[in-house]
């Protein structure tokens, strides 16, 4: 995929269960070092590899999405998966998306370092980077060796692009067990959101 001046266009798949700061500067880093146009926030539906028994309703976490990236003209979010019955895959979300696109234009799906392993597992993952450009970014601390070495000998025709952010130690499991517990999370996600989960009492179940 050569780029002759189309858009280039970010995807950034997760549950957001909550979305909080870490995933904001993951979006950003990916605008300006890849020299995007926007990028699109893409609330998880039924992922295959994992368990969404426990979590928020897609509803709710499609609206804090929306209420974080209101300010950010070059964010959007997308509700592609999570309006697909059944079982969603990545392959059909890069489908979808694809099937939407100009000629001239390209994706580039944002991953995390800790899924990299996991890729060989998805559905056609050898049919993958047909649809889009892989930008894998790491979180602190994490070693990359293991899942290099995991993606080449399961999947050695997979092509991906690292991208270094700064270092924040926070995940959305985090900010849930610091709702239960009653303790704060300012600064580590918007105001919006965390004034929507403390409404809705999404992460209180004690």
């Amino acid at each position: 995929m050569e780029n002759n001046d189309g858009l280039r266009i970010g995807v950034l798949g997760g549950t957001f269960d909550p979305i909080h700061i870490g995933h904001l500067l993951c979006a950003e880093e990916a605008l300006q070092q890849f020299d995007l146009d926007k990028v699109i926030f893409m609330v998880a539906g039924k992922p295959a590899l994992k368990d969404f028994n426990s979590i928020a309703s897609a509803q709710d976490r499609y609206w804090m999405c929306c209420l974080a990236t209101a300010d950010n003209p070059n964010f959007e979010v997308s509700t592609v998966e999570i309006d697909r019955v059944g079982t969603t895959y990545t392959i059909d979300t890069l489908r979808d998306l694809h099937a939407q696109l100009n000629d001239e234009d390209e994706l580039f799906f944002i991953m995390g370092a800790d899924a990299l392993r996991d890729v060989p597992l998805w559905k056609d993952a050898h049919l993958i980077d047909d649809y889009a450009h892989f930008i894998v970014t790491a979180r602190p601390g994490y070693d990359f060796a293991e899942a290099k070495a995991l993606l080449a000998k399961r999947l050695p025709q997979f092509n991906y692009n690292l991208m270094e952010i700064p270092s924040l130690d926070i995940s959305s499991s985090m900010i849930r067990e610091r709702f239960n517990q009653g303790q704060g999370s300012r600064y580590l996600m918007t105001e919006e959101v965390e004034h929507y989960a403390t409404e809705r009492e999404l992460y209180t179940w004690q």
